[in-house]
């Protein structure tokens, strides 16, 4: 979530957290190593090479559901 800053946040916990940005990315999804901040946790991980892996679905059509 982006909110125009500065902004406080007040954690569960009590504690009181600033950031002095023009614009703040908190985490809403509770993955982020750096919460409340946003680290893009969220994002889905790809392993090196992972790519080249999957087959093309262009590929597979052409050849009737083979890769």
């Amino acid at each position: 979530m982006l909110i125009d800053g500065p902004v406080e946040v007040v954690l569960p916990d009590g504690t009181t957290v600033t950031s002095d940005r023009f614009t703040v990315a908190l985490c809403t999804c509770r993955r982020s190593r750096t919460y409340p901040w946003c680290d893009t946790s969220h994002r889905p991980r790809v392993r090196p090479g992972a790519a080249n892996d999957a087959p093309d679905p262009d590929t597979a059509r052409e050849n009737g559901g083979q890769p």
